[in-house]
């Protein structure tokens, strides 16, 4: 049992695909703060990132079998959890009244450690402003650390794309 938390990522997935239940609930619990914190940079708030993570973990039970190993586990769990915010961002948007930049503004970054808080503050500011296909460019590039190849599988566009996205991101922001 205690093994579990050493076992590798391929391992728990094949075992999970397989119907083991316990490397099912490993592989989630390993991975569920990557699942909340991306609905939460995607969505701006904690409530909605609960609902989302809570949506993904549920629908994941029945998604894993389709899991081809076509991309990283990450990458595709980043993809799940990013439809599953776009899902309910239509939804909510039938619903409108929230400040969108105020919410993404609330949550996009965990709290600065007190060294940075400006520099923090401006950012998500800065990143809040951008037009919505920048912003989740930026959130999947520089929020989760993917490649411009995985987030263009997610965003459903060219790699090149994810590529001038981040570079007008950065021109943007920079100023330059």
């Amino acid at each position: 049992m205690g093994d579990e938390g050493d076992r590798s990522d391929t391992d728990l997935l094949a075992a999970a695909i397989g119907g083991d239940r316990d490397a099912f609930g490993v592989l989630l619990r390993r991975h569920y703060d990557r699942i909340h914190g991306l609905a939460w940079q995607l969505t701006g708030s904690r409530a909605d990132a609960d609902d989302i993570a809570q949506d993904v973990c549920c629908t994941l039970v029945e998604k894993i079998h389709g899991f081809r190993g076509e991309a990283k586990f990450t990458t595709w769990l980043c993809s799940i959890v990013f439809n599953a915010a776009r899902d309910f961002r239509r939804r909510r948007r039938t619903f409108t009244g929230f400040t969108e930049k105020l919410a993404v503004l609330a949550g996009l970054a965990s709290a600065p450690d007190g060294r940075d808080a400006y520099d923090a503050i401006w950012l998500k500011s800065a990143i809040t402003k951008l037009k919505p296909a920048y912003r989740e460019a930026a959130i999947l590039v520089a929020g989760q650390q993917l490649t411009h190849a995985e987030a263009a599988d997610i965003l459903g566009v060219a790699e090149a794309t994810v590529s001038w996205r981040m570079h007008e991101v950065r021109r943007m922001i920079g100023g330059a």
